[in-house]
């Protein structure tokens, strides 16, 4: 049986698949997370393939620059920086992004806000979104693009940020539905605005934020990540805020550190809110503190 990381020419030109499988292996030597899909995610951009070709077309030539291109890369992915920084891209539920050193890298524990969503407004129901710290607009154009009788407003107080929302919402042709304003959580809006308040605030105590994983320590932005001294005060400046501008049949839903469940859902409650409940994501975690469906208990339904 013929080695498959043999090339079948006679040559020893690299391959897709030769340079894949020796980038895998220099991965997992030092110790990186899924090799293997960061070695194909790297090769994609290098070579200008698709996942598909890599499968497809395993034994097709790249050139000695996209080899060298594709080397620097896997080098900085051994020092620890994300793949999403090295490419520019990232994927949050159906959509990709571009994402700057200037904006949180879009995660999928995110994507339970996403869940509780999709269940709080059909598919053809028209009603107003905002996403409060909107960074890349992850979470408000994910939502927009899939529901197309909505529209959304995304708040950031990083000029830079909404710079890359604005970029991803033109990028999405969901400009025309999404605005992005720079101001601090909801300032400025009026009394019950909103049929859905979406966030994703930062929630890192400051003290733990040195032993973070270096590919969020050192490249995510700070200000994304730091939530006071016990990583709580996003949301005791969130709660009251969200129940002024929230529609008084509308939904909140907000993301949580694993641990902050019980000290969130009191300070919502405080707000005055009822019915608050801690949704957990796809790892058994509590990850969404909201007033809306729980997923686990509501399935999704298939548009």
């Amino acid at each position: 049986m013929t080695d498959p990381i043999t090339p079948k020419s006679d040559t020893d030109a690299p391959t897709l698949l030769t340079a894949w499988k020796a980038a895998q292996a220099r991965l997992k030597t030092g110790r990186i997370d899924s090799p293997a899909i960061d070695a194909r995610l790297l090769l994609e951009a290098a070579a200008g393939a698709s996942r598909m070709d890599i499968l497809t077309d395993p034994y097709r030539p790249i050139t000695a620059d996209q080899l060298s291109a594709y080397e620097a890369m896997v080098e900085r992915r051994l020092k620890r920086e994300p793949v999403s920084r090295i490419v520019g891209k990232k994927g949050f539920w159906k959509i990709m992004l571009n994402v700057t050193p200037d904006v949180l890298s879009p995660r999928p524990d995110t994507e339970t806000l996403m869940d509780v969503s999709m269940l709080a407004f059909g598919k053809t129901e028209a009603f107003d979104a905002i996403d409060l710290g909107t960074g890349s607009g992850a979470i408000l154009l994910a939502l927009l693009a899939e529901r197309p009788a909505a529209r959304g407003v995304g708040t950031d107080i990083s000029s830079e940020a909404l710079a890359v929302a604005k970029e991803n919402a033109a990028n999405l042709d969901l400009n025309d539905r999404a605005t992005f304003l720079r101001t601090e959580w909801a300032a400025g809006f009026g009394d019950a605005s909103f049929d859905l308040v979406l966030s994703n605030p930062p929630y890192i105590p400051t003290d733990h934020i040195a032993t973070l994983d270096p590919e969020v320590r050192d490249h995510d932005p700070h200000l994304a990540l730091d939530g006071g001294p016990d990583g709580l005060q996003a949301y005791r400046d969130l709660a009251p805020e969200v129940k002024r501008i929230l529609k008084p049949l509308g939904v909140f839903a907000v993301e949580i550190g694993f641990d902050q469940g019980p000290q969130v859902k009191a300070l919502f409650e405080a707000a005055g809110f009822t019915d608050v409940k801690i949704i957990k994501d796809l790892g058994e975690r509590d990850r969404v503190v909201t007033n809306g469906p729980d997923p686990r208990t509501n399935p999704i339904p298939q548009d």
